[in-house]
């Protein structure tokens, strides 16, 4: 599983299962090419060096609902 956020400068993208694994890119689908690149490299990297995979876990995505009313001055 990987989180994507957008935000004023492009796209960030992180793989909550893989400590230290990001990335970013300009348009969408560059950040999702980037992070499957990312995510490549760092099992790579572990491998390597004969460091364990994290053990997948399943990750929960929930929208909550707050109720808000704005104040006004």
């Amino acid at each position: 599983s990987v989180i994507i956020e957008k935000d004023a400068d492009g796209y960030f993208a992180y793989c909550p299962q893989l400590q230290g694994c990001y990335t970013q890119g300009d348009t969408y689908e560059e950040v999702v090419q980037n992070i499957k690149d990312a995510i490549r490299l760092h099992i790579e990297d572990r491998l390597a060096n004969n460091e364990p995979l994290p053990k997948l876990e399943s990750v929960s995505v929930t929208t909550v609902e707050i109720p808000y009313e704005p104040a006004f001055a």
